[in-house]
């Protein structure tokens, strides 16, 4: 088995799995651009592994196994995103196709050494929390810019949503972590809101308000 390609589907699974660590073998297929008999053929090699349950016409099931080693490769590529933002200087829109790449570096001692010399960040650069040492992640419990009401102040804090298109358009707008924004106003019809923040005032459709996760 492909060492590259099996982290590429234990990745997708760690990603695309519900509350119950279930899959469907379409999502898959779809995730991965594979043809869902190849999809069945490898789900068949990873329940012999017992990363996952696997039977036929049923949703795959991460088992605890399949999702530590998972959350591992998730590991290697947030703290590579993190690197490269934080002592390279890349911007957030540059680093994941580089932590594609990097990822799948064989050497637990390389990105422990990262993990310190970043002093052991619990965040990536878009926000979303980087699993431990044994494959254990912290979930924060953040909600979405598009459920907060006029006159509410909070902190934007991460991402559900990092695509190198999306992330120039914050760019564009000057929004990043740690941004304080405030709702001034909120359109009915459509969703979005008014927004202020200190760089300004925008008005933010419903699929940023969306994908941008903030807390009080």
């Amino acid at each position: 088995m492909n060492s590259l390609t099996k982290e590429n589907y234990l990745k997708a699974l760690f990603h695309l799995a519900n509350d119950e660590n279930e899959i469907s073998v379409k999502d898959l297929s779809d995730h991965l651009g594979i043809r869902m008999p190849s999809v069945n053929s490898m789900m068949k090699k990873f329940s012999a592994e017992a990363w996952v349950i696997y039977e036929s016409y049923k949703p795959i099931i991460l088992t605890e196994k399949g999702r530590r080693k998972a959350a591992l490769i998730v590991r290697k590529h947030r703290l590579t995103e993190m690197f490269l933002v934080e002592k390279m200087q890349f911007g957030w829109e540059e680093v994941h196709e580089i932590a594609e790449e990097i990822e799948h570096i064989q050497s637990p001692k390389f990105f422990d050494k990262i993990d310190e010399i970043l002093n052991y960040p619990k965040t990536d650069p878009h926000g979303s929390p980087i699993p431990d040492k044994e494959g254990n992640i912290i979930e924060n419990h953040y909600f979405k810019l598009s459920e907060c009401k006029m006159g509410d102040t909070v902190e934007f804090v991460a991402l559900s949503y990092s695509s190198e298109d999306f992330l120039k358009f914050l760019n564009n707008k000057k929004l990043s972590l740690g941004t304080y924004i405030t709702i001034l106003e909120e359109e009915a019809f459509d969703g979005s809101k008014k927004v202020a923040y200190d760089k300004g005032e925008e008005n933010l459709s419903q699929f940023v308000l969306e994908k941008i996760l903030v807390r009080k």
